[in-house]
């Protein structure tokens, strides 16, 4: 009976002590504070990430239906009604014809074309601060998150020579524990700072193009308004480049006339 005892003694799991929780609990309140905070980054990070890349991806979207239908209207006040009522593209075609009404309410000699261009690109910037809010907190965790995961490391360090100080030697369960904490720490540090990094940049990038497109929409609506509608950007879409390419390839040829040049060879017609 007392072997049996042994054996089922000996079959039995050891718990580990050396652990993600147990590193972290054996670090205390400065570990949990510098891991909740580092937690904090990273969902941060990911909640921007996703609501400007569904900010964009609407932008976009709502962008085709700009180049479809709305250059197709007789009037911009037509077409800012077949557009969304709260997208940029919106924005920009109702601060054009109001600075338009404004401007004729005017007393002085400012010329129109000043007022509306100072207004179209007064609108374009607060179209493009709003795009870019949020992304000051990436770039903040990209910067500072290596540093917290840092701090937590060097903690962790000066806690494992404390204990071996006290233990008077560098056994391992006096090690291993602080070292391990430390470890985890840098790792943790590392983990949020990267995707931070590059969803900053991704939606920089995303960004610049946006204002791309709205800065070339602002410049034909500015024409569009000086001209009295008579100016409109040629919208051409790959369906319609294709029909034309087509309708050129089976345009019947001309007759040649006599003496022209076809090819590399000259036809000259004979003397009497």
């Amino acid at each position: 009976m007392f072997i049996e005892l042994l054996a089922a003694a000996a079959d039995a799991p050891v718990k580990n002590k050396f652990g993600f929780w147990e590193a972290m609990n054996q670090g205390g309140v400065i570990a949990w504070s510098i891991f909740i905070v580092l937690a904090i980054m990273s969902v941060g990070s990911f909640y921007i990430l996703i609501t400007k890349w569904l900010e964009q991806q609407r932008i976009f979207n709502q962008y085709k239906a700009v180049r479809t239908s709305f250059w197709r209207t007789a009037t911009l006040r037509e077409g800012a009604g077949k557009l969304d009522k709260n997208s940029a593209w919106r924005q920009l075609v109702d601060d054009g014809l109001a600075a338009e009404d404004q401007h004729g309410k005017m007393t002085d000699s400012l010329e129109a074309h000043d007022w509306l261009h100072g207004s179209l690109a007064r609108s374009e910037s607060s179209i493009n601060a709003k795009l870019a809010g949020g992304l000051p907190f990436l770039a903040s965790v990209g910067a500072t998150a290596p540093f917290v995961g840092l701090l937590g490391t060097v903690i962790g360090i000066y806690r494992a020579l404390i204990n071996i100080g006290l233990a008077g030697s560098a056994s391992i369960d006096k090690v291993a524990g602080p070292v391990g904490e430390a470890l985890i720490m840098t790792a943790i540090g590392l983990l949020v700072a990267v995707p931070a990094v590059l969803a900053y940049n991704w939606l920089q990038s995303r960004n610049k193009r946006i204002a791309e497109l709205l800065s070339g929409f602002s410049t034909d609506v500015l024409a569009n308004i000086n001209s009295r509608g008579a100016v409109k950007p040629a919208m051409m879409t790959a369906t319609s480049t294709q029909q034309a390419g087509k309708a050129a390839a089976t345009a019947p040829a001309r007759p040649a006339m006599p003496g022209a040049t076809t090819g590399a060879t000259t036809t000259t017609p004979p003397r009497p």
